[in-house]
């Protein structure tokens, strides 16, 4: 089962008019620098949970994998910015033979097992409650980031 959080924005109509007023290489650059710093609460909450169930006997440590990235086709396909938060490596599969031990905390392609469980272990996901419990932290931040990207811009114009 595939779970969905959305979040709807309302009261950014004097933004989106201030945005309106860039060129579209300026608005293309605010978006990624809101959208970066907004996606990072969540990498920085999945860090801290995969951090506190990581084994520590183990070498691989799956905090240290888990990045903030753009979704550039996705993007291009959508006609915006796409953030997401992942884990490098993350999805390989196991059976093939990619090498993923380059990454800084090692070969974490198992991480999908403890987030999702399998029929003989029971799920413990980190990177699903980090965003669901920080949607209004994002979007509170993305907000701020945004207009103040917006403002220097136009002051700059």
């Amino acid at each position: 089962m595939v779970d969905q959080i959305s979040a709807r924005l309302q009261g950014l109509k004097p933004l989106t008019e201030k945005m309106l007023g860039l060129a579209p290489k300026l608005r293309r650059k605010g978006l990624r620098k809101a959208a970066r710093q907004a996606m990072n609460v969540v990498r920085d909450d999945a860090k801290a949970r995969a951090k506190a169930m990581d084994d520590p006997k183990t070498a691989e440590k799956i905090f240290r994998n888990i990045v903030t990235q753009e979704a550039g086709r996705q993007g291009q396909r959508e006609g915006g910015v796409v953030m997401r938060v992942g884990i490098r490596g993350g999805a390989g599969s196991n059976q093939h033979s990619k090498d993923a031990s380059g990454n800084p905390g090692g070969d974490t392609r198992h991480w999908r097992y403890i987030e999702f469980g399998t029929q003989s272990f029971a799920p413990a996901p980190f990177m699903r409650p980090a965003l669901s419990t920080n949607v209004n932290t994002v979007t509170d931040r993305f907000v701020r980031v945004f207009t103040q990207e917006i403002d220097a811009a136009l002051k700059g114009a």
